[in-house]
């Protein structure tokens, strides 16, 4: 294994792994922004007030994402593996 190889899997998998956390953690960004923005807007100071709502979110968005990200991960792991032999 070269490093121009190595630097490669590491960017193929950096890169894979920002793709499948990408909409969870927006999500949560999304969120905590319209709380953020209520919060100022009503001068609620309520700390569940932002915990409550982004945990919710974040969960829907994982279970109806839980799909795609399973079989992103699962073409990604058959195509490192298959990189194997190479070496």
């Amino acid at each position: 294994m070269t490093i121009a190889m190595a630097t490669d899997y590491l960017r193929q998998s950096i890169s894979m792994l920002l793709t499948l956390v990408l909409p969870i953690v927006g999500s949560g960004l999304v969120i905590g922004l319209a709380v953020s923005l209520f919060q100022a807007v009503t001068q609620i100071q309520e700390q569940t007030l932002t915990f409550v709502p982004k945990m919710v979110v974040v969960f829907i968005v994982l279970s109806l994402a839980f799909p795609w990200i399973a079989s992103s991960l699962q073409a990604w792991v058959i195509t490192m593996w298959s990189e194997i032999p190479k070496f």
